[in-house]
C-alpha cells in the first residue's frame, strides 16, 4: 500500500505527545496526533486529577524548565478557558544533603523558599509530620492532569492539529530521510518530522530503531487517604528519605481536590509491560503506605486508602530522553517526575524538529550514568 505524505506526525496522545503537538501546530506545521487509546484512558502515565508542580530541584536545568512551564501552563489556560495550576504551596522534608543541594540551588537562582524548624513546620502544617528541617516552597502546587491533557489537544486543535484517537501504530520504520507509520488498520503514513511520546511503550515502538537507555517501567500504588477536615489547601509533600523513616523510598503527597489527599512512593512498584498490567495493589505496598500515613500523615485516616494504579517509566539516571535522530523525535522515559514540565516538554520537542539541540543530559545514549535519587515523582 502507498503510504499518505504527512507534514509532521506525533504517535501518542499522552502528556507529552500533545503538547508537542500543540508546539508544531502553532509553528505553522501540518499536523497528525496519532493516539492509540480513547480521551481520558486509565493506561499510560497522564491520567487523574493531580500532579505536583514544583520548581524544588537541586538541578538548576530542571528549576528552569519549571520557571518556564509555569508561565506556559497559564498561556494553556488563557488560550482554552481550563483551570490547571492551582498553587498550594510545598514542603521537602527528610535527607539533611538532600534538603542542602536543594537549598543552595535555589538561593543561585533566586528562587522564593523558607527553611523552618520541624516544630514550626508542624505547628504551620497541622495534619502532617515533621523530624527534619523543612524547605518551604510557595511556589509549589497542582496540575490536573485529564484537563491539562485535554486541554493541551484542544489548543493543537485550534491550531490546526488533527488528533485522532483509536489510531494504534502497528509499526515504525525509517526509509532515508523520512519515516513511515503504519498502523494497526493497515493505513501507512510517510512523514520527515515524526515525534514519538509513547511513554512505556517507547522500547516497543522505537527502541529498534534508536540506541535508548535502559528504561525500567512499573506499576506503582499511590493511594487517596481521607481526612476529618478539608485537605484541598494543605501544601505537596516530598519527603527524601533517611534509614529508618518507614519509606521503602522518597515519598511524595498532595492534594487531589474531591478525592482525597494522594500519597505515595516513588518508584517502587512491580516492574511490567504496559499491556500486561493486573492494575491491582499489592496486599504488602498498601499495608506499608498505611503503616507510613500513620507515622507522617496524623490528619489522615490510614484506614480509608482508597488505591490508584498508574505507570512510571524511568531512566536508570532518571533524566528525561529527549533526542533526535535523522526524521525521528523521540520522547520517553520521564521517571515519575514529568508532567510538571508539560508544555515546556512539547516546546523541546518542536525545537528538536526545528534543528536545535536539547541539553546533552537529555541524549539517546545506550548507556547514561546512574544518578539515582534526582527527583520524587507524581509531577
Amino acid at each position: 500500500m502507498t503510504a499518505t505524505d504527512v507534514g509532521a506526525i506525533v504517535v501518542g496522545g499522552g502528556l507529552v505527545g500533545s503538547a508537542a503537538a500543540w508546539q508544531l501546530a502553532r509553528r505553522g506545521r501540518e499536523v497528525l496526533l496519532l493516539e492509540r487509546f480513547g480521551p481520558g484512558h486509565l493506561h499510560g502515565a497522564s491520567h487523574g486529577a493531580s500532579r505536583i508542580f514544583r520548581r524544588t530541584y537541586a538541578d538548576p536545568t530542571y528549576v528552569r524548565l519549571a520557571q518556564e512551564a509555569e508561565t506556559a501552563w497559564h498561556e494553556l489556560e488563557q488560550r482554552t478557558g481550563a483551570d490547571l495550576l492551582t498553587r498550594t504551596g510545598g514542603v521537602d522534608h527528610g535527607s539533611a544533603q538532600a534538603l542542602a543541594g536543594l537549598v543552595a540551588t535555589l538561593r543561585s537562582l533566586d528562587e522564593p523558599h523558607e527553611l523552618l524548624p520541624a516544630a514550626a513546620a508542624t505547628e504551620r502544617f497541622p495534619g502532617l509530620a515533621f523530624e527534619t528541617d523543612v524547605l518551604f516552597s510557595p511556589a509549589t502546587g497542582r496540575v490536573h492532569a485529564d484537563r491539562a491533557v485535554a486541554a493541551l489537544q484542544q489548543a493543537a486543535a485550534l491550531e490546526g492539529a488533527e488528533v485522532r484517537h483509536h489510531a494504534r501504530v502497528a509499526s515504525l520504520e525509517l526509509a532515508g530521510d523520512a519515516a513511515v507509520v503504519e498502523l494497526e488498520d493497515g493505513t501507512r503514513l510517510r512523514t520527515r518530522e515524526l515525534v514519538v511520546a509513547a511513554g512505556a511503550w517507547a522500547h516497543d515502538l522505537v527502541g529498534h530503531l534508536v540506541p535508548l537507555p535502559r528504561i525500567t517501567v512499573t506499576q506503582e500504588q499511590p493511594a487517596h487517604f481521607q481526612a476529618g477536615v478539608p485537605t484541598e489547601d494543605w501544601p505537596a509533600v516530598v519527603h527524601h528519605a533517611r534509614p529508618g523513616d518507614g519509606s521503602p523510598a522518597d515519598a511524595y503527597a498532595l492534594a487531589t481536590p474531591g478525592e482525597g489527599y494522594k500519597v505515595g512512593f516513588h518508584g517502587v512498584g512491580p516492574v511490567v509491560h504496559p499491556d500486561e498490567r493486573d492494575y491491582a495493589a499489592t496486599p504488602e505496598g498498601l499495608a506499608q503506605l498505611r503503616a507510613y500515613v500513620t507515622r507522617w500523615f496524623p490528619g489522615l485516616d490510614p484506614a480509608t486508602a482508597d488505591p490508584i494504579s498508574c505507570t512510571y517509566a524511568t531512566t536508570d539516571d532518571e533524566h528525561f530522553v529527549l533526542d533526535r535522530r535523522g526524521p525521528l523525535t523521540v520522547a520517553a522515559g520521564f521517571s515519575g517526575h514529568g508532567f510538571k514540565f508539560g508544555p515546556v516538554l512539547g516546546r523541546v520537542l518542536a525545537d528538536l524538529v526545528d534543528g536545535r539541540p536539547a541539553e546533552a543530559m537529555f541524549g539517546l545514549e545506550a548507556v547514561r550514568t546512574s544518578a539515582r535519587g534526582l527527583s520524587t515523582g507524581s509531577s
